[in-house]
C-alpha cells in the first residue's frame, strides 16, 4: 500500500488511500543516518520516465555507499505482485518508489 505524506504547518501528515472509516494509527519509522552499507531497493512503477529518475537516484545512492537493488512493476494500473512485494522486503533495508509521467 502507498501512503501520501503532505507537509502541513502543523508538520507531516500521512494520508491513507484506503476508504477506513477509521484510520488505523501508524507509527513512523526512524530514518537511517547514512545509507552506506544499506541495500536500498528502487521500485519503478512502471510509468513513463520513472526509470529515468530512478537511473539518477541509483548513481547519488551509489556515491553514498549503498548497494542499490532495481525492481519494476508489470504495469502501473494494479499493485506490485506478492512475491516481488516480499523480495523487497527481505532483500531491503530501504525503498524508493518513483512514479513519473
Amino acid at each position: 500500500m502507498t501512503y501520501l505524506l503532505a507537509m502541513t504547518s502543523a508538520g507531516l501528515t500521512i494520508l491513507d488511500p484506503t476508504n477506513e472509516s477509521i484510520p488505523a494509527t501508524r507509527q513512523l519509522l526512524s530514518r537511517p543516518v547514512s545509507v552506506s552499507g544499506l541495500t536500498v531497493g528502487l521500485l519503478d512503477i512502471s510509468k513513463p520516465r520513472g526509470n529515468v529518475f530512478l537511473d539518477r537516484v541509483e548513481e547519488l545512492l551509489i556515491s553514498r555507499g549503498a548497494k542499490v537493488l532495481r525492481f519494476s512493476k508489470p504495469t502501473f494500473t494494479k499493485p506490485a505482485p506478492v512475491d516481488m512485494r516480499h523480495e523487497i522486503a527481505m532483500q531491503c533495508n530501504l525503498v524508493i518508489e518513483a512514479l513519473a509521467d
